[in-house]
């Protein structure tokens, strides 16, 4: 299916809308769920085609999941060792957290398996996360480049291990720990740099010890998790699109509910603050051992800034709209230490740059990061190489343009934000998809 959006110059995003449940903690209630005794029920559950790839993948491993129903899931758990041979190949779409965090969940098992995906998913590097498993004697066969399609031998000899990851990864950090909870012994991560860790906090949830020493995390084999209800909050991915669109466009005024604020997931909101942008948490609560808020957000000169590193792997997602801000920031932003936005659902540093450069902004690829330097810039058209966050982002673009703009291949948005098109013409922005 091919799908444009043509996005009109102008306007302000104002009023209270709510985005998309979380995609990382959609794919984990799934995942944790369908190993859990008894019955996991969810709220909020993203119904995109990411989650609903993992979803689709456990009914083939013989799992009964009701729903989803206007975001309502139930997941009858088979317990740790309950999980069937499969019939055929386990498609995981254009998800690439379905099948990193499957490597670890399936490595396990007492069957084989083969896991593949769609075009974009299958040219994306797999063997982060082999090559690890393979220390814990997991046996995963990729194809060349250490790509999909991926086949599983199934292993009851699995070994914990003392991994320290070279780069910042949450989800080669949740495959091991998956593999951990079917492995001997101990299995302890450690990371460089802090990433999100939601794997953690509901395992935690469903009953399972989870030790974490400074940047070291660990689980032991064995024992068995307790189904549990999840209230999954609003995804910060998705309401970054519209803080940094209320934060450019003048006369904006929006407030963002039940938004997801996990600290290792804020990178978005600190690094718009350190650009100028007026952020305010509302009504902060917990939901599921999750922090929550409302998200206000009022228009702000920004300007640019170099980007912490530290900062970097909490914002991974989040930059193809974080440079869409620094090209209406004051001065030059600047990137580093971002290697890992080169093998995303597209190479964003190189489609950004493209497609920034097509609307006449200054922006310099680096091979870890970019060079934005803001100021006016036209309309035009963009192409989004199917990548969802590119899409999204350049529509927001529109807000600051001086003429239309518009992107195409946008299909893929439906991975992780449905309805974007309708809630973002709901908050003020002239876009239509044709």
């Amino acid at each position: 299916m091919t799908v444009t959006y043509k996005v009109e110059q102008g306007g302000a995003l104002k009023g209270c809308i709510r985005v998309p449940g979380d995609k990382s903690i959609s794919h984990r209630s799934i995942m944790l769920g369908s190993i859990a005794e008894g019955a996991t029920h969810v709220s909020g559950f993203l119904e995109g085609e990411d989650a609903l790839a993992t979803m689709n993948v456990f009914r083939a491993l013989g799992v009964r999941i009701d729903g989803p129903d206007h975001g309502s899931v139930t997941v009858h758990g088979v317990g740790r060792h309950g999980l069937r041979a499969p019939a055929k190949v386990l498609d995981c779409g254009n998800s690439g957290t379905s099948m990193r965090l499957l490597c670890g969940l399936l490595a396990g098992q007492d069957f084989d398996c083969e896991l593949s995906g769609d075009a974009s998913l299958r040219k994306r590097p797999m063997q982060r996360v082999a090559e690890p498993l393979a220390r814990m004697r997991a046996e995963i066969l990729t194809a060349e480049g250490g790509r999909p399609p991926l086949r599983i031998k199934g292993s009851a000899n699995l070994r914990g291990i003392d991994y320290r990851m070279p780069i910042a990864s949450a989800q080669v950090k949740s495959a091991l720990l998956l593999a951990g909870l079917y492995a001997r012994g101990r299995t302890c991560v450690t990371e460089p740099a802090p990433t999100r860790d939601h794997t953690e906090r509901m395992l935690a949830a469903f009953g399972h010890a989870v030790e974490r020493n400074g940047s070291t995390v660990c689980v032991s084999g064995g024992g068995k998790l307790t189904a549990i209800a999840i209230k999954v909050p609003a995804d910060i991915s998705s309401a970054a699109f519209f803080m940094a669109g209320a934060s450019i466009a003048r006369g904006s005024d929006l407030m963002l509910e039940h938004v997801g604020v996990n600290p290792t997931r804020t990178g978005v909101i600190d690094i718009l603050r350190l650009m100028g942008a007026d952020i305010e948490l509302l009504n902060q609560r917990q939901a599921g051992g999750e922090p929550i808020a409302d998200i206000r957000v009022r228009h702000a000169e920004l300007k640019g800034i170099e980007i912490p590193v530290g900062l970097v792997p909490l914002a991974i997602d989040e930059f193809p709209v974080l440079f869409v801000a620094a090209a209406n920031a004051r001065g030059a932003t600047v990137l580093r230490g971002a290697e890992e936005l080169r093998v995303k659902e597209s190479d964003r540093i190189a489609v950004m740059v493209e497609g920034l450069q097509a609307l006449g902004v200054v922006a310099e690829p680096a091979a870890d990061g970019m060079r934005v330097t803001g100021g006016n810039y036209g309309g035009g058209t963009v192409a989004s190489h199917g990548d969802h966050r590119v899409a999204m982002a350049f529509s927001i673009a529109a807000l600051r343009a001086s003429a239309p703009i518009t992107v195409t291949d946008c299909a893929n948005v439906a991975t992780s934000f449905p309805g974007f098109v309708e809630l973002a013409r709901s908050a003020g922005l002239r876009i239509q998809d044709l």
